[in-house]
């Protein structure tokens, strides 16, 4: 007889797990806590709208399609995918903006035409940047990384200086003007933390964003939740959807011997957690936690996030699908996230305009629209500063793109620090889970594999490899290996 195999949450490191186990024989049931699965990228469908409600960036194309590739299948047969031709659009405080096109050639002539006579340095750094990915991809982010070992190897040996200094340091020595600057940091922003305390190794995101390129998928981010919840049940998961798991049994042996979930017990061989660890381990007896409150207040959370879903009566032309509002002080701004963290007083932000590329996600004639403000983990939720910073982003977004916004807005949702505390049991509300910091990479991030339980594993955000999508899918992979490796 298989065993039976839960896994706690339906987002991207969750499903990627249970089609691994379920892939190797195990029998395999996916609870979530709401009434679909994604996780933080479910969707949110009001008045003929649809907004993914979390990630909304497709990068790293090749780590979706090692995925596919694993059951046999490719990224074509699961997805309707799109290369964004302009990527994005950066706007400055001073000299405009910047609009980042599909190619790395044409990159290169827009920085040129922005600082003539960094085109040089600029490909120094994307080949740094591209080797560093290839070594990341072939060497690192696909290990167990449960000891020291897992990140040496010839490569990152040879390769030392990349952990030492910060992205920020080698951007300032590549390029001169601030704008550029701040182009060439934004990609490690995905990873949670300052490029000032970022390595610089992680460089490698340029390469992701600059060659790779951005994509997108019809239908939005949840196109691929459902290709791989399709992929799953194809496998033989079953899904309980709307069910909470209220305790985490464990017995003498020192391992988990079944769940509590809407008040009834469940026998379990092991549990696979891809909700928030610290919540998860609330479930247990406190005996059988490995981290303290004390180890979480001391860990460097990414950002939080304070976001809009916008619905327009009209189509806003001079909109780009993804767009950087960079206008206002950088460093000001990340201060308040990783400095004193406080609501920001001139907030940087992103928006999204899905409809832009996708019909499917909007009324015909009418726009769908995401604006996300970065904010500090551990915030509460204040209406007051909601408004205050919608009124004054919506304001320089009109400015900047020359167009009326405010009166044409049919539909407005907001979604804050409390929501992912509610929705997801977020540790402090964060957003994205762990900064990729010095001292919280690879074995240095809190372990898949729980300590005092030798059934119960974690996946996801909040442990190896780190923050992000494509991350997401790795982590559940290794989990899924390695319980096949250890268990069967």
């Amino acid at each position: 007889m298989s065993k039976r195999v839960f896994v706690i949450g339906a987002g991207f490191s969750s499903l990627s797990a249970a089609c691994y186990l379920a892939k190797s024989g195990f029998s395999v049931t996916v609870i979530e806590r709401h009434d679909i699965p994604g996780g933080r990228a479910r969707i949110l469908k009001k008045n003929g709208f649809q907004f993914d409600m979390g990630p909304s960036w497709y990068w790293m194309p090749d780590v979706f399609d090692s995925f596919f590739q694993d059951f046999g299948k490719s990224t074509s047969d699961s997805l309707e995918l799109l290369r964004l031709d302009p990527a994005y659009e950066v706007f400055f405080t001073k000299r405009g903006h910047l609009v980042i096109e599909n190619s790395l050639e044409k990159i290169l002539d827009s920085f040129e035409k922005y600082e003539p006579g960094c085109r040089l340095a600029v490909e120094r750094y994307m080949k740094s940047a591209k080797k560093n990915y290839q070594i990341a991809m072939n060497q690192m982010v696909y290990r167990p990384n449960l000891n020291p070992l897992d990140l040496i190897s010839f490569e990152t040996v040879m390769n030392a200086k990349h952990f030492i200094q910060s992205i920020k340091k080698i951007v300032y020595r590549t390029v001169k003007t601030p704008d550029l600057r701040l182009v060439l940091q934004f990609p490690s922003l995905f990873l949670g933390a300052k490029p000032s305390q970022t390595p610089s190794f992680f460089n490698f995101m340029n390469h992701a964003d600059f060659e790779l390129g951005t994509w997108y998928p019809k239908g939005g981010m949840s196109s691929v939740v459902q290709a791989m919840v399709r992929l799953a049940k194809s496998l033989g998961v079953k899904f309980k959807h709307n069910t909470t798991v209220q305790k985490i049994v464990a017995n003498n042996q020192k391992a988990i011997s079944g769940i509590i979930m809407n008040d009834e017990f469940y026998q379990a061989d092991i549990v696979v957690s891809g909700a928030d660890y610290q919540h998860t381990e609330s479930l247990l007896e406190k005996k059988y936690r490995r981290y303290s409150p004390k180890y979480w207040d001391k860990r460097v959370f990414a950002p939080s996030a304070l976001l809009f879903y916008l619905g327009f009566d009209k189509k806003i032309k001079e909109a780009k699908h993804h767009s950087l509002f960079f206008d206002v002080g950088f460093e000001t701004h990340l201060d308040s996230i990783y400095g004193k963290p406080k609501w920001p007083s001139r907030p940087l932000f992103y928006a999204n305009f899905p409809s832009v590329s996708d019909s499917t996600v909007a009324p015909k004639g009418k726009e769908s629209c995401v604006l996300l403000v970065p904010i500090a983990s551990g915030l509460e939720s204040n209406n007051r500063q909601h408004e205050r910073i919608f009124k004054q982003i919506l304001s320089r977004m009109e400015k900047r793109l020359n167009v009326p916004l405010k009166e044409h807005i049919i539909l407005k949702e907001i979604y804050s620090v409390d929501d992912f505390k509610n929705d997801y049991s977020s540790t402090k509300g964060n957003a994205y889970g762990l900064a990729t910091t010095l001292n919280q990479i690879g074995f240095m991030r809190p372990k898949f594999r729980s300590k005092k339980l030798k059934n119960l594993y974690f996946t996801g955000q909040l442990t190896i490899p780190g923050p992000g999508v494509p991350p997401a899918l790795i982590s559940g992979k290794i989990v899924g290996k390695y319980i096949a490796n250890r268990h069967l």
